[in-house]
């Protein structure tokens, strides 16, 4: 998983514009932290690993309609089709799914 945990690391700040702050905030653990992953010097635990997945996804899926500092902002700014929430904050909780009925919405033209 170090090598593909890499990549996936890689993509988030290419597609998403996500730096290693926000990736450690999403996480709940330190920039520090993010960077041995990175580095293949350390590995999360499965949850932050399926975590990490799920947003690579998210990210992947909004590249799709954005540039990559439009996918970070719209990543953690409140959104309408989301009540008010941020998707991050969503994604983080366990509510990917949410977010991605929303970017399929987006997909197809119910921009709110």
């Amino acid at each position: 998983m170090t090598a593909a945990l890499a990549r996936i690391l890689e993509d988030l700040t290419a597609r998403g514009s996500l730096v290693t702050g926000d990736i450690a905030e999403i996480a709940a653990v330190s920039p520090a932290t993010v960077k041995r992953w990175a580095e293949g010097a350390a590995a999360p635990d499965p949850r932050i690993q399926m975590l990490l997945v799920k947003l690579h996804y998210v990210v992947e899926r909004l590249s799709d309609l954005y540039a990559p500092g439009e996918t970070r902002q719209w990543l953690f700014t409140p959104h309408p089709m989301l009540n008010g929430e941020r998707a991050i904050d969503l994604i983080r909780s366990g509510r990917t799914e949410d977010v991605l009925a929303v970017i399929e919405k987006m997909e197809a033209g119910a921009f709110a």
